[in-house]
Order: C-alpha cells, then structure tokens, then sequence
C-alpha cells in the first residue's frame, strides 16, 4: 500500500489534539518523508516546526542544517536548529551519547500536548530488536521500538514504525524529494550499520518478510512485558518503601529469586537508572541480599552504590567526595558545600539557634573524629553521636558526611539533626535553623 498522509492523521487521532507538532528532521530520506507527509495535512502546518538537531560531529552538520533548513522553506514550515554536546560519557557509545544528547534536547521543547514524530520505520523495528537478541536482552529490549511513549510533558510518535522502507523509498521518489546522505551510515564500525549494510541484506535474501516478522514478534514481547509490568507494580507495592525509595529486604527476600529478579529490575526503572545486567542482579541477591546484616556490603556500579542497612536496600549516587571541612563559615554566606552533591545552608525560623549569636561567633565545621558528644534540649546527660545515629537509624555512610557545626570551638549543632541545649532557643524570628540540601554540580 502506498503512503498517504492519512497514516499520519489516523495515529495523532489516537492522542489529544496537538497544542504543536515538533519533527525530527534530520535531512535523511526517511525524516523527509515524514516532514513531506504532514506538511501535505492543511489543518496541521500552522502546527509544524521541523527541528534539526545539530550534533556537530561531522564536517557537513552545518550544510545539512542549511538544507533542511531550505526544505522547511520550501514546504512553508517553522524550523529551529538544536545545537547539542555528543561527547561520549564513560561507558556510553558514541551512537548512545549521540541518541541521548538528541532525545534531552527535543525533550527540552516539549510543553503539555506538544507531540514530537519522528521517523523510525519497520526495518529500525527489526535492527533495534537483532541488536537486543545479540546483547542478550530481556522483554523489554526484544519489544523494540513503542509506537508512542510519553516524552517529558508531551507525547513522541512515531507513525512510520509498521511502514516499510521500501515504501519509504518509493514516496520519495515518486514526490522527487531530494535528501541528505550521511557517510558515516557506511562505516561499519558501529553496530546498527553493520546489520543494515551487511546482515540484514542477506538475511532477506532468505526471509523476504523478516522485517515484519520480526515485528510481529517484538508486539508479542511488548505484550508479554506489559502484563508482567503489570503484576510487578503490585508486587513493588508490598516491598517499596516510598519515603525514601528502598526495598524491603525481609519481604523481598519472602518471594522466589526470580521474582525478586524482577522487582530488582522494576526499582532501578523507577529511579530512571540504566536497566542492570544480568550478573549485576545476582550479584545484589548474593554478595547483598545474602549478606550478614552487620556486614554492610557495598556494590559500585555505572551511576549507583548499592547498599544494606537495617533491613533496607539501598540504591544510592557513587561515593561523594568529600570537600576539606575544618574551616570556617563565612559571615553573611547561607550555605556551605560539604560533598560533592551536599551542602549545608541555613534559614530563618522561630526555634534553633539565635540568628544574633551565629552571627557574632567563629562558625566551623568539620566531619566526625570520634568521640564526640552532645547535651540535647529536653533530655538529661550527654549522649554521644554514635549512639544518636543509631537510635535514629541514621545509615553509617550518612554519618560519615554528617557536618559538624561549632560555634566558638564549642559543637552547636550535628548537621540539621540535632542542636546542642546549650544553643537551642525558641523565639519568633529570632533564630535560624540549619538545612542539609543535595545540588547538582
């Protein structure tokens, strides 16, 4: 069947009416073929902005942009360039970064019933899901590429994923458009190419229909993995603890390891991390799960620490860095950086330390040595911080960052915790109370 714009009309009509409809165009074929396709809608040009995002990673990105820019001109469409950063980040592929960087800055423009299409098609479908059957993917990597997906407070597209590409071609032709070759969708050394130039080809050869197949089977996989999605939320609502996000060690452990494989797997995907490998979640089961519980294992992987306390299962940034404390509060300043991801600020507040004394005092913090105790308002005796941080269930790697805050040699206060008796007052607006707050650097 030939391509038509009503291919386009029929899947924004399964989704609100647009506010705007973004478009991934890259110059290639396929994208323009796409921008072709909408731009032939009346009702939705007012709508269109046609977005190239500029990567900067060959010598010819900036005639590509020009080109496009021409052929959004052309079809008396908005256009916009996106210039991004690719640079590979440790342990992400160039194509990886390229793909990230892309995706955060199409995310970027997107507001509440913005759509973004863009133009991956069947035999995208077939290499995306071979590339996961190599990798050893689970589900959801053999469910390949979804139609549509929330992406940030809009909704991305894509309407040519069942289209073949040989369809592509033809409409291309046949509307004597004219598009951009990318020379490095020739070299082999990335992965997706050598499947398109190389594998794919022959692999047709003997199975004419393999794009669709293969199709086929990654819906059958996307169904498979949405029931099972299904079943692991409810199962998450009995070991989540979503205050703070840890798992329930006691009642993950009640189930089968093979369901606690999947909750393992369902609590990095809500914290946004990277899907674990295989021999990272059994690790978590062995080296942490099984662990004795005074043992306080540790497991360092790709952007998270993996840790135990309590009866809970921790998933933590990396180890911070600690910034050289024993220094001095400067007069006027409200906050302090105590990590690399932490500091310490200060606010006004009607009970805490008297906004007066703060200020005429030496202010210095320092980490822990050891030792050290505190005289707390409403409580006899002094009480020493190890015994604190253990009645409040404070985990020992937290301690271990937790400020110190002397005024004139004398400990006033323990991070936001705990302020000495001897400092503490209650009056309206007088004082000021101490916040630990987590920045991005």
């Amino acid at each position: 069947m030939p391509l038509s714009p009503h291919l386009i009309a029929s899947a924004l009509s399964r989704h609100n009416a647009p506010r705007h409809i973004y478009i991934g165009y890259s110059g290639g074929i396929d994208s323009h073929v796409l921008l072709h396709l909408c731009a032939s809608i009346a009702a939705l040009k007012d709508k269109i902005t046609a977005v190239y995002v500029h990567h900067g990673l060959q010598a010819e990105a900036g005639s590509w942009a020009r080109h496009c820019e021409k052929t959004a001109q052309a079809l008396d469409l908005d256009f916009k360039v996106l210039r991004v950063q690719a640079a590979a980040k440790p342990g992400e592929s160039p194509e990886e970064a390229a793909r990230n960087a892309r995706y955060n800055a199409l995310k970027s423009l997107m507001i509440t019933d913005d759509i973004l299409l863009v133009a991956q098609h069947r035999e995208d479908q077939l290499e995306t899901v071979l590339l996961q059957l190599f990798r050893g993917g689970g589900l959801r990597g053999l469910s390949g590429i979804p139609r549509s997906m929330t992406f940030g407070p809009g909704v991305l597209l894509r309407p040519l994923l069942d289209v073949a590409k040989q369809a592509i071609d033809d409409y291309a032709k046949a509307h004597a458009l004219v598009w951009v070759e990318d020379p490095s969708n020739q070299r082999n050394d990335y992965d997706r190419n050598f499947l398109r130039n190389d594998i794919v080809p022959l692999l047709k050869q003997r199975w004419p229909a393999l794009d669709k197949t293969v199709a086929r089977s990654a819906g059958h996989c996307a169904d498979a993995e949405q029931v099972i999605a299904e079943v692991v939320d409810d199962l998450m609502a009995t070991v989540c603890n979503a205050a703070d996000s840890t798992l329930d060690i006691s009642r993950l452990t009640a189930y089968p390891p093979l369901r606690q494989k999947l909750l393992i797997r369902q609590w990095f995907r809500r914290l946004g991390l990277k899907m674990p490998a295989q021999r990272v979640v059994e690790r978590i089961q062995s080296d942490v799960l099984a662990a004795r519980e005074d043992g306080g294992p540790v497991l360092v992987g790709s952007g998270y620490c993996i840790r135990r306390y309590r009866n809970k299962l921790y998933c933590l940034p990396p180890v911070e860095q600690e910034i050289p404390l024993d220094t001095c509060w400067v007069n006027g300043e409200t906050s302090l950086r105590i990590t690399n991801r932490h500091m310490l600020a200060y606010m006004p507040a009607s009970t805490g330390i008297l906004r007066d004394r703060w200020e005429s005092a030496c202010v210095e913090v320092r980490f822990r040595s050891g030792g050290e105790k505190i005289r707390l308002p409403k409580r006899s005796g002094r009480h020493a911080l190890k015994k604190l941080f253990q009645e409040a269930g404070i985990p020992p790697w937290e301690r271990e960052m937790m400020p110190l805050v002397y005024l004139d040699d004398r400990l006033a206060a323990v991070g936001d915790r705990w302020i000495s008796a001897e400092f503490y007052h209650e009056q309206v607006d007088a004082c000021i109370r101490l916040v630990m707050q987590t920045s991005l650097l």
